[in-house]
């Protein structure tokens, strides 16, 4: 791969990808990743095709430190990997600067560093001169050079400062140039910019500096960083910073899941991951994963609702003309059209739906009309299908006769006690029917879901195993109709998996122990349909 800097044999409109999740992602609220996580997010990115992997600060902590001590052993097959940090102090020998020293020992082939642009962080946050801030980038940026390091150079607050002293922040990249630097990154570190502003400051940057590649990283404080970013492109801009997902110190860093694929798609740009766009979406997910997140479903490309289609005209247009309603083929980005059931579906929707389940349904039926009615009757009563596929499914089997659970629950009972320690413990007794054997269990847990989960399954266990493979990932529980206090319909959306596939159950009641049920009992039928139906398809 090419170098940062431009090369007569790099395509006229290549952009270089620069990844920095590992260390700006983790500055982020929540975000936090074990040494063993980074270093597979680290391959991951590099087997997509990222050009820069930012691992992070050596030395701001012991797990930077040790991150680049094991990345010595990754075998990145295109990725240049990062260390990050500061120019020089101030009045400090480069050679003798500590900080810089953990750079270098770091052992990466890329260095990146910032430094002051703005003449107001020079004088008030550094306490220094500016001709002394000058030679800081100049001096830090020869020594790693010198080492035989590629060097990047982050112009921190660089749009912040140009426009409080445009030509001292130039002056601050001519100091970075000199010292060999093969990028200079403007960076909107404060995420306030616009879209004109950075398109006309990145334009007058690259008459000022022709022959160096100028890239951009922008943060999210105004919702525009993917925006500048892509302006920064347009303008010439030929390496984009970011994250996945946009994780990122307050509103976040730049999205570089919503970047790529607009430089690819969009904009026509050559990109070396763009070979690998289908693979975006899982991506996404694996990060997210790793970083115990749930994924963004309105996330642009990558999220599940970004190719849902709910309204039934909507969905009906889609099937005829996908690009009616979906602005680029979802299968470009790894991802897949969904059609979400609702009190606003009509037959269409529902046809379209049953399809995706691999269900064949006759669109003449008069069974279908009656359907329709029963799913709009459900959501009136609080019943919501959109992220329940697995108990639509189940309905719809149902209620065309196609499926019928092979056991009967005759009862079931929960209660919740609190122990003379204080604690509570919740015991849920279940009464199953499994042909002629009826079966009473008993289970115990800290509170009444678990407890009826528990009996369910032991319950159900003995005679169809499978149920030991399925496992409860998320429980969510939403009041539907605030305004009727106690009485309140209680909706509960339940998430399983069995380490295959995941999917998702509904129940609804103004009781959220009869809610739960119902959500449990659908995870449970669910996973016993789908090992039917695999076993009919071999």
């Amino acid at each position: 791969m090419s170098t940062s800097k431009q090369s007569q044999s790099d395509p006229p409109n290549l952009v270089l990808t620069y990844d920095t999740t590992l260390r700006d992602g983790t500055q982020g609220e929540g975000i936090s990743f074990s040494v063993a996580a980074k270093l597979r997010v680290a391959e991951k990115l590099d087997q997509f095709g990222v050009d820069y992997i930012e691992g992070g600060w050596p030395g701001s902590n012991p797990r930077d430190a040790e991150f680049f001590e094991q990345a010595r052993q990754l075998k990145l097959k295109h990725a240049k990997l990062a260390a990050f940090g500061s120019t020089r102090r101030a009045n400090t020998p480069v050679a003798e600067d500590a900080q810089v020293r953990l750079l270098l020992d770091a052992r990466t082939p890329v260095v990146t560093i910032f430094g002051k642009t703005w003449l107001m962080h020079v004088t008030e946050v550094l306490r220094t001169t500016r001709e002394e801030n000058l030679a800081m980038i100049e001096d830090t940026v020869r020594h790693l050079v010198a080492q035989g390091r590629e060097v990047i150079y982050d112009a921190e607050h660089f749009f912040d400062g140009y426009k409080d002293n445009a030509e001292y922040a130039l002056e601050t990249l001519a100091a970075a140039e000199r010292g060999g630097a093969t990028c200079l990154t403007l960076c909107d570190t404060n995420g306030g910019s616009l879209v004109t502003e950075v398109r006309d400051l990145t334009v007058a940057v690259l008459k000022r500096f022709p022959k160096n590649r100028i890239g951009l990283h922008c943060h999210n404080d105004a919702g525009l960083g993917v925006a500048v970013t892509l302006a920064g492109v347009e303008a010439g801009g030929t390496l984009v910073q970011g994250t996945l997902n946009g994780y990122g110190e307050r509103n976040g860093n730049a999205n570089l899941t919503t970047i790529i694929p607009n430089l690819v798609v969009k904009m026509g740009r050559h990109l070396h991951c763009g070979a690998n766009l289908a693979k975006l979406t899982e991506l996404s997910h694996f990060v997210d994963e790793l970083a115990n997140l749930r994924p963004d479903i309105k996330a642009p490309y990558v999220g599940a609702s970004a190719f849902a289609h709910k309204g039934g005209v909507h969905a009906d247009a889609a099937a005829k003309v996908a690009r009616s309603y979906e602005h680029v083929d979802p299968a470009v980005v790894g991802n897949h059209t969904r059609i979400l059931v609702s009190d606003m579906a009509g037959r269409s929707s529902v046809m379209l739906k049953a399809r995706d389940l691999g269900l064949d349904l006759d669109a003449r039926s008069p069974r279908l009309k009656d359907f329709l009615a029963e799913v709009k009757a459900l959501e009136f009563r609080g019943y919501q299908f959109e992220a329940a596929d697995a108990s639509f499914k189940l309905l719809l089997k149902r209620f065309l006769d196609q499926w019928k659970e092979p056991y009967e629950i005759q009862g079931y009972r929960v209660m919740v006690e609190r122990e003379g320690t204080g604690a509570y413990l919740a015991e849920a007794t279940v009464k199953v029917k499994v042909g002629d054997e009826v079966r009473h269990e008993v289970a115990e847990d800290d509170g009444p879901v678990g407890a009826l989960d528990r009996a369910l399954r032991k319950a159900l266990e003995t005679h169809f195993p499978a149920i030991r493979d399925v496992r409860l990932t998320d429980f969510n529980v939403r009041i539907v109709d605030t305004g009727h206090g106690a009485q309140a319909i209680i909706r509960v959306l339940v998430e399983s998996t069995d380490g295959e596939e995941t999917w998702g159950t509904v129940g609804a009641s103004d009781n959220i122990i009869v809610a739960s049920y119902e959500a449990l009992r659908d995870a449970f039928a669910y996973k016993l349909l789908r090992d039917q139906e695999r076993a009919k398809k071999t």
